[in-house]
């Protein structure tokens, strides 16, 4: 097959990066990938590096004032897509999808269109009804929950496919202690620590706020021992202000965008991903528990589908501060059994989570939209 990967994200690209790259790595020895993104983007560079795929900077403006260079993206795109006979496009947002609809239109060889839906937004309005008609033969959806959320949508009258992120479980796999105790030592050298590591990202919605709310009304001298580090862009001022107000600046740690992020899960003993908006299943829950690590998240869109409650992880109520905050100091009570825990994280990402399962049915959706299926 020849694969068009279009994405509109610019920089980092958080969980839309590591599924492209994840499909161009596995796929690209089969098949003949073309990876069409903002020029600054991640993506393009990983692949460009790799040779996973051939690159094609791509803006995905929007707006009047960019008009000009929309037309000569779409220009761009119609002309690959002729010259190389794509036979499938697969869109991964909203704007990348409208532009591909639009440049593929109206072609007497036009590829299958796929589109996967990463994000719980509505898809409810004019755009996305347009996009489901005129340019969309199959949808992936990222978790059951979103499989819904599209039924309850104009993408209903489209084919959808489940299909859950993989990760790469021989990169993600259990280390020895030793691998995050540079990192560990960093944040607390206090024996009696709990440390809880996300690397979902700063961005407010991804709750690690709701996380430090909740340390704060835990009774002294538990509060003191629990300490939160979170990997990603720089955050919102408010809210680190929030976190100084608290008075849990020296209990929060914020080392930054990571280019490997092992370590830095290896250096906590449990992980987080309370998100409260845009999240569906989180790569960043399933490398955790990949890793052996037990994860804690809220139940919110697709996040508890992968925890089983007690076992593997934990599930806390969204954005509810005295139910986190019981659920962090049971984890404390616990500390010196999560290790265990763990294991039973580590046992589920093999048996549920791993890149053979992710790209073997992203084929078959693939083979599904070939045949009109």
């Amino acid at each position: 097959m020849k694969i068009l990967y279009t994405n509109f994200h610019s920089g980092d690209g958080g969980g839309h990066t590591t599924y492209l790259v994840s499909l161009a790595r596995a796929l690209s020895a089969r098949h003949q990938l073309f990876m069409a993104a903002p020029d600054n983007s991640r993506v393009l560079r990983v692949v460009r590096d790799e040779g996973s795929a051939e690159p094609l900077d791509i803006a995905f403006s929007s707006g009047l004032p960019t008009l000009p260079q929309q037309w000569a993206d779409m220009r761009r795109l119609r002309h690959l897509v002729q010259q190389h006979r794509i036979d499938i496009v697969h869109a991964n947002g909203a704007r990348d999808h409208r532009v591909m609809m639009e440049a593929v239109a109206g072609l007497a060889h036009r590829p299958k269109m796929v589109f996967t839906k990463h994000n719980s937004k509505p898809s409810n309005t004019f755009g996305n009804t347009l996009r489901a008609r005129w340019g969309t033969d199959r949808v992936i959806a990222v978790s059951a929950h979103t499989r819904q959320m599209l039924l309850d949508s104009p993408y209903r009258r489209c084919p959808i496919d489940v299909v859950r992120n993989g990760v790469d479980l021989a990169r993600f796999a259990p280390v020895d202690a030793s691998a995050g105790a540079a990192l560990r030592a960093r944040w607390t050298t206090d024996p009696d620590a709990l440390v809880m590591v996300s690397n979902a990202g700063t961005d407010g919605h991804k709750g690690w706020i709701d996380l430090v709310e909740a340390v704060a009304t835990l009774p002294e001298p538990i509060r003191g021992h629990i300490h939160v580090a979170v990997a990603g862009r720089d955050a919102d001022p408010r809210l680190l202000a929030r976190v100084a107000a608290l008075g849990l600046g020296a209990q929060v740690h914020l080392p930054g965008l990571l280019e490997d992020i092992r370590p830095f899960v290896a250096s906590g003993d449990a992980g987080f991903v309370l998100s409260h908006d845009v999240e569906t299943i989180s790569f960043a829950c399933r490398e955790m528990m990949a890793m052996g690590t037990p994860v804690m998240v809220s139940d919110y869109a697709g996040l508890p589908e992968n925890i089983d409650h007690g076992q593997d992880g934990w599930i806390v109520p969204v954005r509810n501060i005295p139910a986190i905050a019981a659920q962090v100091a049971q984890l404390y009570a616990q500390r010196h059994d999560l290790a265990r825990i763990g294991v039973a994280a580590r046992a589920r990402a093999v048996r549920e989570f791993g890149l053979d399962t992710f790209t073997g049915l992203t084929e078959a959706s693939y083979d599904a939209a070939l045949q009109g299926g």
